[in-house]
């Protein structure tokens, strides 16, 4: 009689057959479904999903088939992502594999005392023989191959895995010299949409023909403008249950075209609408107001809820001009060009921040205008660069000095170096300004205080102009913090923040006080309170 060694191991009786420890059992983790599930504490092959929160029971096995949604003798997961769903399926697949040959080897002779099945999974069965000659060779045969397959699987590549790596520099260099010579942005990698393509022409296999011109731009973009349409359904059916808000963006192309898209926001999401060229239209506020009225006209005055322009003069005369005619919506101007207009208020009518954001632009307009400076400034700042592009143009600004301020010593050290000294630039007048405004403690002390004014309102403003959440509910309470974060960082001297705060409440009160932002505020408020005494009475 044979027998298994180490912890688990188990003998078996008279027929000759020897049982390694289950590989799933308590306490053991090798299976690769248990990074997707926490074992439930005091129940025995119970596995806790951790994208849907459902128990599963019998163990690795099922939650593979959960996470899998192969829907077999288990629900699937409804929060699984698409790599780990196709994980799970490929490996769910390749067990059935398993048990078909299993069950064909049966038919062929194996009796039942010969084989034990100790877990779903098939894994790491070790298999004494009893029978005598060929037909007991061949039996050990097959479970010697099922065993080094699953170490194959565990560690080492397999033989089709070796193979396919070098397959996959192929078709990889063959993708991007698509890309190369097509001059497609590489960004677009990173478009879900790529790599469902890819999926989808293995799932093909060879012999895949590919779509022509003429299917392109005929057949499939009639589809695809079908499935568009599709969705947009399922968007209007949203706006007839829970409202939307129409959002108007004016910008200028290359060709210098005055261009006004409309896009509808609501719970389901964002859509484009349309978009207006507006080049030959002169955009006074009765125009405007023809031209959104139309636009509330396709939506249906029932679904709007509120118009959302920029807050120049004529859109904003529009605005209330829509609101006298339609009595149920509102007009809102665009809270991030608001904030963003504070902080051009800030340059404009506070001269510390005007001369400090003049300087800043100096410096950095000498240097990235001359490659040689450029490189040298690399080496000090140790790859670190001094502009910081941002959502806006003013921001950007702001941004720009946060930068030069992290890199103040960088700078101090490359002016003061003797490769500064002794080049062309520092005989040049801009080299001269650049290096005595480094070199200047004031012109420091002045960046750090327009820092102190601006990175609050920026906050603000990233929180406006991000699509993670709604902000509309949230503004009030966020100005509110940064008005107060402004007063400690001047250690609350009045006199230094006061002429702030005056700056950023006369766009405040004017274009931001909104009676939609007041509602969502208070309605906010509310359910925090709610929440609060909710929680005191379920501890009591």
């Amino acid at each position: 009689m044979a027998s298994a060694s180490g912890s688990g191991s188990a003998s078996a009786s008279n027929t000759g057959v020897v049982v390694k420890s289950r590989k799933n059992a308590t306490g053991v983790r090798d299976d690769s479904a248990w990074a997707h599930g926490y074992e439930v504490p005091g129940e025995r092959l119970k596995i806790k999903c951790k994208y849907c929160n459902k128990i599963v029971s019998g163990g690795p096995y099922r939650l593979k088939h959960h996470l899998g949604c192969t829907k077999i003798n288990v629900s699937p997961c409804i929060a699984v992502p698409d790599d780990v769903k196709n994980n799970m399926l490929a490996i769910c697949m390749h067990l059935e594999d398993i048990s078909m040959k299993k069950k064909q080897a049966s038919s062929c002779g194996l009796e039942n005392d010969d084989v034990v099945d100790i877990d779903n999974d098939d894994e790491n069965v070790g298999v004494g023989t009893k029978r005598k000659g060929k037909e007991t060779t061949e039996i050990s045969t097959l479970f010697k191959k099922k065993s080094l397959s699953i170490q194959s699987r565990q560690g080492q590549p397999t033989i089709n895995q070796m193979m396919k790596k070098d397959l996959r520099e192929d078709v990889c260099m063959q993708i991007a010299r698509f890309f190369y010579t097509s001059a497609i942005p590489f960004n677009c990698v990173k478009n879900p949409e790529f790599e469902k393509m890819c999926q989808l022409i293995g799932k093909y296999g060879i012999g895949l023909k590919p779509p022509s011109y003429h299917e392109l731009r005929d057949k499939y973009l009639r589809k695809e403008v079908d499935n568009t349409m599709s969705l947009l359904e399922e968007h209007k059916a949203m706006w007839r249950k829970s409202g939307c808000s129409i959002m108007s963006d004016g910008w200028t192309d290359k060709k210098r075209r005055s261009i006004c898209n409309f896009l509808v926001n609501s719970p389901k999401g964002t859509v484009f609408l349309t978009s207006i060229d507006t080049s030959n239209i002169s955009k006074t506020a009765d125009k405007v107001f023809e031209m959104i009225d139309d636009i509330v006209e396709q939506v249906g005055e029932e679904n709007v809820v509120q118009i959302v322009t920029d807050n120049a003069a004529n859109y904003k005369a529009a605005g209330e001009m829509l609101m006298e005619k339609r009595k149920k919506l509102f007009w809102t101007p665009c809270a991030a060009h608001c904030i963003d207009l504070m902080l051009e208020d800030l340059e404009k009518k506070i001269k510390v921040h005007e001369l400090t954001i003049m300087k800043g632009r100096k410096i950095t307009t000498f240097i990235y205008l001359r490659t040689l400076i450029i490189t040298m400034l690399k080496r000090f700042t140790k790859g670190k660069d001094l502009i910081r592009p941002a959502m806006t143009r003013f921001a950007t600004a702001y941004l720009t000095l946060g930068c030069l301020f992290d890199n103040r010593n960088a700078l101090r050290t490359m002016f003061a170096s003797k490769q500064w000294k002794g080049s062309r630039f520092a005989k040049l007048k801009g080299g001269k300004y650049a290096e005595r405004a480094v070199m200047d403690n004031r012109f420091w002390n002045n960046v750090n205080t327009c820092l102190k004014v601006a990175y609050p309102l920026i906050k603000v403003l990233r929180m406006v102009d991000s699509d993670e959440k709604p902000a509309m509910g949230f503004i009030y309470n966020e100005m509110e913090k940064a008005k107060q974060k402004i007063k400690t960082n001047f250690k609350d001297d009045r006199k230094s923040y006061d002429p702030v705060w005056k700056v950023i409440d006369e766009r405040w009160e004017v274009q931001l006080h909104r009676p939609l932002h007041a509602a969502a505020y208070y309605l906010n408020q509310v359910g925090t309170t709610y929440l609060i005494e909710l929680r005191r009475l379920w501890s009591w």
